[in-house]
């Protein structure tokens, strides 16, 4: 059963060593996701598992110390998801870009408690299909944490990566709310076409967070919500 999640943006600029320079304009938001950390520790789950959206070559599941990197962006800097008993890295598949940085968020918050394991979840799964693979993540233990790590809309200002559309805004003001008051109905009815268009990477894994949440009863805590680079980014913490 879920008994509680956080909400994370997933730009690499996160990691302080990748945005260099930079690394000050997102301080409130690290800020916001250590404190939903904090909620995910509080809660004492058996397992925690890190959502994040990747494309359909690497969707699927990552077991406990897969590995990932920053070195995609210009950093030598490695992670690691968890630490697996005997504490080796996982063979396989390296960690799409979302779940390398949940791993540093995990890893940047000192967890000690429950496994870690991630699922990356393909960018245009279907609402109804999210949906069941949140109810099959929360019925993995009698006590799951998610971290959900996704973006709202990349299409906020004419510098955005996908340049300026009218409907951005109201997209993620939608988003932000249903993550904030953690309202599932809403979280599931947001148009996964329209997200796409938008380069709303955080569409799918809040849909399964809303799947995973069905009758769960968490209340939601908006902690973060800005749009900084034209990009809209929410933290959210619910327990």
């Amino acid at each position: 059963m879920l008994v509680a999640a956080a909400v994370c943006p997933c730009p690499p600029l996160l990691v302080p060593e990748v945005a260099a320079g930079a690394a000050s304009e997102l301080d409130d938001a690290r800020t916001a996701c250590a404190d939903a950390l904090g909620v995910l520790a509080a809660a004492r789950p058996d397992l925690l598992i890190v959502v994040g959206p990747a494309d359909d070559g690497h969707a699927g599941p990552y077991p406990a110390g897969s590995t990932g990197s920053f070195e995609g962006f210009g950093v030598a800097l490695s992670v690691r998801l968890g630490s697996p008993p005997g504490d080796t890295a996982a063979a396989g598949r390296a960690l799409p870009s979302s779940l390398a940085l949940g791993a540093w968020l995990v890893d940047r918050a000192r967890w000690s408690g429950a496994a870690v394991e991630g699922l990356a979840v393909g960018e245009r799964l279907p609402a109804d299909s999210c949906a069941l693979t949140g109810k099959e993540l929360a019925a993995r233990a009698d006590r799951v944490a998610l971290l959900v790590m996704g973006d709202g809309s990349a299409c906020r200002t004419v510098k955005a990566p996908g340049y300026l559309d009218e409907r951005a805004a109201d997209f993620d003001t939608a988003a932000t709310r249903a993550l904030g008051d953690a309202d599932l109905p809403a979280l599931s009815s947001l148009d996964a076409a329209l997200a796409y268009t938008l380069k709303a990477a955080g569409r799918a894994p809040w849909q399964v967070l809303a799947g995973a949440a069905d009758g769960a009863g968490l209340a939601g805590q908006l902690l973060y919500a800005d749009a900084p680079y034209g990009v809209g980014y929410t933290v959210a913490a619910w327990s």
